[in-house]
This record gives C-alpha cells, structure tokens and sequence, in this order.
C-alpha cells in the first residue's frame, strides 16, 4: 500500500467512510483515525500500530453536540468541563450508548472522548456522520508523532493516507478524566490540559487514579509506553553522567545544556524553563536522540506542576519499558 500525505480534507473523508486509515493531525498529537461505528474498520488500527485490543481508545468527534448521540448521564460537572475545554486537549470518559463497539472501549461500558481542537480535522469530522477512533499515529509503544513525517515514518505501506496539518502545538496527549461510582471526579492520565485548569473549572480537587497498569481501563494507562529504542534512563544528570563513562549519550535536558557533552548530543526542552514548550518539543526530541545512535539517552524531569507534570509521566514510562 502506497502512503500519501496531503491536506485534501475530501480524500481523507472518504478514505475514513470506505473503512480505511487515515492519520489526523490534532493540536496534542497525531492520531490514526478509523470509523470508530465500524469494527473491521477499528481492527485495522489495532493491526497497524501492533497494539494490544485489551487498550482501548480515544473517540474523536466534532462537537459536544455530536458526542451527546454516544453517551448517557451526562453531569452538570461534564457540560462544565465541555465548555471549558472543547475544542481541546480534555479526554472525558462516560457511560457509552449501546452503539459504540465494544472494540473501542475494549469491553469497558464506557467511552472515552474528547473534540481535538485542530482547524482541518474540525473540519474533516464536520464532513462524517461517525465518530472517528483515534490513538496515537506510531507503532504500539514507541513515542507518539507531532509531525506527519513521524507518522510516515512509523506506518508508511500501512495506511493510505495522511492529513499533513503541520507540527502538532501541545506535543503530549489529552487529559483523560472519569467519574467514578461516587460521582467524584478522578484524573487518568496527566496530559495537554494542566490538573489545576481542571480544578480551577470545577473549584473542586481531582483524585488520582491508579497511573499505570497492564490491564487499563482507560486509554494511556500501560505501563510501557512512549519508548525510545536506546535505553532512557532518568534522573539527576550530573549524578547519571558519571555512570555512563566511556558511552556514547546523548542528553534531554528541560533549561540548560551541560558542559561535560558535546553540544550536538544534547536537547534542550525550553530554554525559558517553560514547560508547556517543553512538552510541545518532548517527543520531537525524543526521536531525534534515538536517531543518533548513542548508548545512552539521560534525561531530567520537570518541576511537578503544571504541563510539567505530564511531560514527566512521558519520561517516566520511556523508562519503565527500558527497564521492564
């Protein structure tokens, strides 16, 4: 199968109504989109990414109208945090209508959703009378694409299309939150909208749910994720450094290089120590220190707040599957 990459929204429509791939660019990350009303279609994102069925994935609709047909009980708290954050980088998980395929929420009764707030995939789901199911446009594990060169990368030969909307402006994935059986609001993964926005909207805490599992029941929950072929490994550089001698390493720094490596092997996420830019540059940096073939990747976390936060999640489970 030959890949193209352009931006007719038409093409890509119909590609997505005939029950084929399309990646879609989104402000967090790209996305390999299928009908997500359509099972065969759905089992080909999970052959295309090598992705296990028991993660289930992240429906994308137009508006909060349209997400209304797919889900039941629907709180005040959720028309809240709608009108909040949609368009934008906020997963809700809810109570899924019978018509939305178990294959999507890998046997969860609910569904995980969430409008992307990016101007041609906005105007691609206007065109669909379906939702679309989207996860990350990359091979299951390996660090998600915030360009339509990284999707090619990854699947070229695999899908047919791909929406170039140029480099993604979040650069990590949605905040994905529920409810619980309490009606209490829980976090399930850290992502493009901070916690604090969060509870700023609600004026209420988040709890934290489980983090990470092998048997997640919402997407971005597996354990090993965001993986680097070079091992990672994470910390305070200056006491990693010394550990490593002789190696070649290359160094993912978040403010300032250091002068003990060459400055070509070295990335720097923000050199105004913001982290929203740091996490717009995470997984470009990602990739382009795996492709330089060193022994070693080091890496330094962010302060614990903020966007920071979730770049830190990212960073912590490129470890974990280097370790595990």
């Amino acid at each position: 199968m030959n890949t193209e990459t352009g931006i007719d929204i038409t093409a890509a429509a119909n590609y997505l109504k005939a029950g084929e791939l399309v990646a879609i660019p989104t402000e967090t990350v790209y996305g390999l989109a299928a009908n997500a009303l359509n099972e065969d279609a759905v089992l080909k994102i999970y052959a295309a990414k090598n992705r296990p069925q028991f993660n289930p994935l992240i429906m994308h609709v137009a508006s909060f109208k349209q997400a209304k047909r797919f889900i039941k009980d629907i709180s005040a708290e959720a028309e809240q945090l709608a009108a909040a954050f949609w368009p934008g980088p906020l997963t809700m998980l809810f109570n899924k209508e019978q018509l939305v395929p178990d294959l999507v929420t890998a046997g969860s009764k609910r569904v995980a959703i969430r409008v992307p707030n990016h101007p041609l995939t906005i105007q691609l789901l206007s065109q669909l009378d379906f939702p679309v199911a989207a996860p990350s446009a990359n091979p299951s594990g390996y660090v998600s694409p915030t360009t339509a060169r990284h999707v090619y990368e990854g699947l070229h030969d695999k899908i047919p299309y791909i929406l170039d909307g140029g480099a993604c402006n979040v650069g990590v994935e949605s905040t994905i939150v529920g409810w619980n059986e309490n009606d209490e609001l829980e976090l399930y993964r850290l992502g493009g909208v901070a916690v604090e926005e969060i509870e700023k909207v609600t004026g209420k805490k988040i709890k934290h749910h489980k983090k990470i599992t092998d048997n997640p029941n919402a997407p971005g929950q597996l354990k090993s994720h965001y993986a680097t072929n070079t091992p990672l490994y994470l910390g305070n550089i200056n006491e990693l450094l010394p550990q490593f001698a002789g190696k070649k390493i290359v160094l993912i720094n978040f403010k300032e290089q250091h002068t003990a490596i060459a400055k070509e092997q070295q990335f720097v996420l923000s050199v105004n120590a913001d982290a929203g830019e740091a996490a717009k540059n995470l997984f470009r940096a990602l990739r382009e220190a795996d492709q330089l073939q060193a022994d070693v990747i080091l890496a330094e976390l962010l302060p614990d707040e903020g966007l920071g936060r979730a770049v830190n999640d990212r960073l912590e489970r490129a470890q974990h599957s280097m370790k595990g």
